[in-house]
């Protein structure tokens, strides 16, 4: 807890030198007030009021428990850049706590709008959030707020501050261009991205790639099947070595293209077909998990946000508030999932309210 503390003093105070409460400790009753539940400001300053004397003991409160409106002005001034190098830093102090060393495989990074958090008349262009999360460890590495709607340059600035040693990097159609492509391997690891036709030059190198492999025939490929929630799934996963003339792409090694069927009971089958940029060479299994794994930053990330701590219904969205409160959800969400209790992450959240012992076993079960 006191680590958590010492990393949220980092951040810098926006506000004038007369303010009376503390920014960290704001910040840390935060993070305890949704660990609890709190889904808004108007919650958090609830929580700190009924608790008080206990919070008290915690984190320093000599002029009692901060308003609601010092919340909210507290997130609406604090600079997102801050906030994220201290999620960073986070990140790295709870896998340290946990005796998990940097992540090894599977680091994907997406993008998420935080769907209410416009500001009047601009419903067109939410805040926008970048993600880069270990897949194997289901735990966030790192996390961006781009103010701007650039999906590109937060990625970009996100993966600048980490070691990519033995990961391979998955990302979206958007994020298959050189300068990503450069800086996952400056930063030591490896690349598996998504190609569409917006990448031009290098989807059709792919695709005339795959139309000669094609021809020749006799190549390996992975097929898997599933039957579930009343629906039919295949995919077929195959690769080939990017000819030496292919479109200019820092350590492009092969292609990799993806098949999936999906038909309903009752419906037509809905077939998609799409490539992947790799700089490492891979068997098509190989390549068929990696596909599978980078879809745990929606399943194991994002959704979660969104249905236990109700990220797409929060309505703050003046100045940065948005942005910072969605921060201190993501901490939120890794203290939960890192606890071993087998309970879901509702429970959990319920039981950390209704408990003050489990509440303080959340941290000290790292220790």
């Amino acid at each position: 807890m006191e680590t958590f503390i010492t990393i949220l003093r980092e951040v810098r105070d926006p506000r004038d030198s007369n303010a009376r409460h503390d920014c960290a400790s704001m910040l840390f009753i935060a993070l305890m007030a949704t660990l609890c539940g709190a889904k808004s400001c108007v919650d958090i300053a609830d929580f700190c009021v009924a608790n008080e004397a206990t919070l008290a003991e915690i984190v320093d409160l000599p002029h009692g428990a901060p308003s609601r409106d010092s919340f909210s002005r507290l997130f609406c001034l604090l600079d997102p850049d801050e906030m994220a190098r201290a999620f960073t830093a986070f990140a790295k102090a709870l896998r340290e706590a946990l005796q998990l060393g940097p992540p090894t495989g599977v680091v994907a990074v997406d993008g998420k709008r935080l769907r209410r958090g416009y500001e009047r008349g601009r419903a067109f262009m939410p805040p926008l959030m970048i993600s880069v999360w270990d897949a194997q460890t289901r735990l966030s590495v790192s996390a961006r707020a781009s103010d701007d709607g650039n999906e590109i340059k937060a990625t970009l600035e996100a993966l600048k501050s980490l070691d990519l040693k033995d990961c391979i990097v998955t990302g979206d159609a958007l994020r298959c261009h050189p300068k990503m492509a450069e800086t996952v391997r400056t930063q030591g690891g490896r690349y598996a991205l998504k190609l569409k036709r917006n990448n031009g030059p290098l989807y059709a190198c792919a695709a005339k790639a795959f139309d000669e492999a094609d021809a020749e025939r006799g190549k390996p490929f992975c097929e898997t099947s599933e039957n579930g929630h009343d629906r039919f799934e295949r995919r077929r996963v195959t690769v080939v070595a990017a000819p030496k003339d292919a479109p200019k792409s820092p350590g492009l090694i092969m292609f990799g293209k993806i098949e999936s069927e999906r038909r309903k009971a009752e419906g037509k089958a809905e077939t998609c077909i799409y490539y992947a940029a790799l700089s490492k060479r891979l068997t098509p299994r190989k390549l068929m998990e990696i596909n599978r794994e980078h879809w745990s930053v929606e399943n194991n990330l994002h959704w979660p946000l969104d249905v236990v701590f109700n990220e797409d219904d929060a309505r703050a969205r003046k100045n940065h508030a948005p942005q910072n409160l969605s921060f201190i959800r993501r901490m939120a969400l890794d203290i939960l999932k890192a606890h071993p209790d087998k309970r879901s992450l509702a429970r959990k959240m319920k039981l950390a309210a209704w408990s003050k012992e489990f509440f303080f076993e959340l941290f000290t079960h790292m220790q």
